[in-house]
């Protein structure tokens, strides 16, 4: 979008004087995005190291819908994050080297070395996350309460995947935020599974008419990019910074390293040789087995399983889909600029890492 650049609660917009209107500045959108990307990355390596303890839930793929609401995020506003919280809590300023020592199991980490990377609480940004499904929604809904009575004009944001959307105690914090009229954005990210089970096959009806049916206004963009997020979520924020209440937006994305890293139906489908045996062996054993299910039906499990495996391989690509090419693709008009802004930011993470691994662990 052409026009002057202004200044806006302390993030950089893009004002057209011929509509009058204000639209994202998708260098900054980058910028964020990056920065949470190859943040990520420099974990993932670590994590492969067996520098970093037990599971690992990246935010890859995710960046383009944390970009585009914590873009419209101000001071006294509040975070409710589910297990994949480290992108909004990046582009919402918490420190990068706190949260690599925290990962790292440093008592010296955001929260002591104790949280890990699924239970985070930064007081400073009225941010918490929590490794369990749908926590999210009460917890924003309590944000939600506090901005409402202690901080008029400021909201609240929940994260969730659509698999938390089954959870009882999100159902209740969509009504609730209705019922006492909170200033709450709920944000599902929709990668279509739920952990390894393909969410269509455990989810009935349509997501955003079910945030509908509790009188929600419900929006629906394009998980991948950046700046339709941010129209979206520009939209809910303001309806409940002016008091109209919460608001539920709906953002398709993909994982592309699945529920977590070294996600088994991703294994298989990029190793099938070395993979394959462990997971079906137990299934061609049973094959010829007299008892118990007929020859047809044990054939069907492997089919079933193949056909698992072949959509995870398909679903969880990024390929042209990937939310940072597809904004970087925009930006190649000033390729000096886009250079200087990525090597900036590789400089910055490598940094990181380097600072978060000095000092006593």
């Amino acid at each position: 979008m052409q026009g002057s650049t202004i200044k806006l609660t302390g993030r950089r917009l893009i004002f057209d004087p011929g509509t009058k209107e204000i639209g994202p500045d998708l260098w900054t959108l980058y910028r964020e995005m990056l920065r949470s990307r190859l943040f990520e990355e420099a974990v993932a390596a670590l994590w492969q190291e067996g520098l970093i303890s037990g599971e690992m839930h990246l935010g890859v793929g995710e960046e383009a819908v944390a970009a585009g609401v914590v873009a419209h995020l101000r001071d006294g506003d509040a975070m409710a994050l589910d297990h994949r919280g480290t992108p909004p809590l990046l582009m919402r300023g918490v420190d990068p080297v706190l949260l690599l020592r925290e990962f790292l199991g440093r008592r010296d980490g955001l929260c002591g070395g104790l949280g890990g990377h699924m239970h985070l609480f930064s007081p400073r940004h009225l941010s918490a996350s929590s490794g369990i499904v749908g926590a999210s929604g009460p917890a924003a809904a309590g944000f939600g309460l506090a901005c409402r009575l202690l901080r008029p004009g400021s909201v609240s944001v929940a994260f969730f995947g659509e698999g938390a959307m089954n959870q009882g105690m999100l159902m209740e914090s969509l009504n609730l935020a209705v019922v006492w009229n909170l200033p709450v954005v709920f944000v599902c990210k929709d990668n279509n599974w739920a952990i390894t089970t393909p969410s269509s096959t455990v989810t009935g009806g349509s997501l955003i008419d079910r945030a509908r049916s509790f009188g929600l206004p419900a929006a629906e963009a394009d998980g991948g990019d950046a700046e339709a997020v941010w129209v979206e979520a520009r939209a809910a924020v303001e309806r409940g910074r002016k008091g109209g209440g919460p608001a539920f937006l709906l953002a398709k994305c993909a994982h592309p390293e699945g529920h977590f890293l070294g996600d088994r139906l991703l294994r298989v489908a990029r190793r099938p040789v070395k993979e394959m045996p462990g997971m079906a062996g137990p299934l061609l054993k049973c094959l010829f087995k007299g008892e118990g299910a007929s020859f047809a039906e044990r054939t069907a499990g492997l089919k079933d399983l193949a056909r698992l495996i072949a959509r995870a391989a398909k679903e969880h690509h990024l390929g042209r889909d990937d939310p940072l090419e597809r904004a970087r693709q925009k930006l190649t008009g000033e390729p000096d600029r886009l250079r200087g802004l990525e090597d900036e930011i590789e400089y910055e993470i490598g940094s990181v890492v380097e600072a978060a691994s000095r000092g006593p662990a």
